[in-house]
């Protein structure tokens, strides 16, 4: 059953003695981006099942996003303000200069603040009850050993991306020091949680990312519409994404390409466009508050990024029926679109055959469909009461 604003109906727990206080914490957690709408569903979703559910940022986002409009669950952020700018001195005078000094002491204040809202709000929880903080990223879970915490709240910390992404970064070393002390490390595909239990940690497991709507209908596939849904920033690699449309559309007059987000790379991809001649069948859509009726207009979903984890996009096109072209950057991927099937992997980078790939299906409407209805079928497990069943048999697992 749905709810009439798109959002999937969520059972009640089935007793008061299944009920838990559940804390989801993140650095920024209302800023756009996937992993926050994961963080407000799953907040959202817990809490209408009877949980006491409560959302914390570390630190306020600079343009706060609504994901909820009525949110069953309470809402925090430990710091005041944002994080200053980072500032490294020249010179022995500049670290010493009293403004220097004086920003210091008021950002360790600010942090010790913090650090102590959050411990008053694990010592709310009742002595017999059961608690959790769900640490939403490894700067998370590092924050999170800052802070005093009674036994009775466990930790489990989650990881929103790809092996292959923290393997280019930080986030494996911190991962795999700070990880292997909490509950459970959750991953967003096998692939992953397999490649850390590799390396030696012993907690692994797979959580995937739950669908944040339920369509009601699957999508048409009749608008001509190529989609790319995300940030519009360099991580994206749209410039990709442009040259290939450019390509393929050249076969298949009267297609549109349509990006949904906002981000500042903007100004630079309506210039390619344009010299690619190709502005007049591009459009930037902005931040779009109904994505379910978004996805609902389209008949393809592209992406092009330069890496990806669990990508939401492609679950949630899966979800209205919309068939994805996409890059193969990841197990996470690959558990999404299941080439052939529901949707076509191109290699890693090759924008010519994933031109070809998008022209192919623009091409051919009764490919878009079979695609469409296999795809809704095989992320149907992904439905948030499912995802929330996960959970609760992960906190019932952890709790003998």
């Amino acid at each position: 059953m749905n709810r009439n604003d798109g959002r999937p109906a969520v059972r009640a727990s089935a007793s008061a003695a299944c009920r838990r206080r559940l804390f989801l914490l993140g650095i920024d957690v209302d800023s756009t981006g996937g992993s926050q709408r994961v963080l407000h569903t799953l907040a959202q979703g817990f809490a209408e099942r009877g949980h006491a559910v409560e959302l914390i940022g570390i630190r306020p986002s600079p343009r706060p996003h609504a994901y909820i409009a009525d949110p069953a669950y309470r809402r925090t952020t430990l710091y005041r303000a944002s994080a200053p700018p980072s500032w490294r001195a020249d010179s022995l005078a500049e670290r010493l200069s009293p403004a220097r000094l004086w920003a210091a002491r008021a950002e360790r204040r600010e942090r010790q603040r913090a650090r102590e809202l959050l411990a008053r709000r694990f010592a709310g929880t009742p002595e017999d009850g059961r608690g959790y903080v769900i640490a939403g990223s490894p700067w998370a879970a590092v924050w999170l050993e800052s802070v005093a915490r009674p036994a009775r709240v466990r930790a489990i910390g989650q990881y929103h991306e790809s092996f292959h992404q923290a393997r280019a970064s930080v986030n494996l070393e911190l991962i795999l020091r700070h990880y292997p002390a909490l509950e459970k490390s959750l991953f967003l595909s096998e692939p992953d949680a397999a490649e850390f239990r590799r390396r030696r940690l012993p907690n692994a497991g797979v959580m995937p990312n739950p669908l944040p709507f339920a369509p009601l209908t699957p999508a048409p596939l009749d608008g001509r519409r190529v989609g790319a849904v995300g940030r519009l920033e360099p991580v994206k690699r749209l410039d990709r994404l442009l040259d290939a449309f450019a390509t393929a559309s050249a076969e298949h007059p009267g297609w549109e390409l349509h990006f949904f987000g906002d981000g500042p790379q903007e100004p630079e991809l309506r210039a390619r466009a344009a010299r690619l001649g190709i502005e007049g069948r591009v459009r930037f859509r902005g931040t779009v508050r109904d994505m379910a009726a978004a996805y609902r207009e389209l008949s393809l979903v592209a992406l092009t990024s330069e890496r990806e984890g669990r990508p939401m996009a492609l679950a949630e096109a899966s979800a209205a029926g919309v068939p994805c072209v996409s890059f193969d950057l990841s197990g996470g991927v690959r558990e999404l679109v299941v080439h052939g099937r529901t949707g076509t992997l191109v290699p890693h980078g090759d924008t010519a055959a994933f031109a070809t790939a998008l022209g192919e299906l623009m091409g051919d409407g009764p490919a878009r469909e079979r695609y469409g209805r296999a795809a809704r079928e095989h992320v149907a497990p992904l439905a948030l009461p499912a995802v929330l069943d996960r959970w609760e048999a992960l906190f019932e697992e952890i709790d003998r």
